[in-house]
């Protein structure tokens, strides 16, 4: 099982809904609320809501998301 679906069954439901919503905002286009940075010196970009952080690129103007993360204390070290 890959980690985004193992990460989808830890998290709470109100939390889960919470991600598929900003995940598909991401992906039908509606970026204009959402937090969204390109990351040096890579092709990848982060979506930033609540606690999670999405990694993804694209690929002939599709997304692929790489990972989803929960953030605490030991994410930016």
């Amino acid at each position: 099982m890959n980690e985004i679906k193992k990460l989808f069954k830890k998290i709470k439901k109100e939390e889960r809904d919470f991600l598929k919503e900003s995940i598909e905002k991401l992906i039908t286009g509606e970026t204009k609320n959402l937090n969204i940075r390109k990351i040096k010196n890579t092709n990848f970009s982060r979506l930033k809501k609540g606690r999670f952080r999405v990694i993804f690129h694209y690929e002939n103007k599709i997304i692929i998301i790489d990972s989803i993360k929960i953030r605490n204390e030991n994410t930016y070290k």
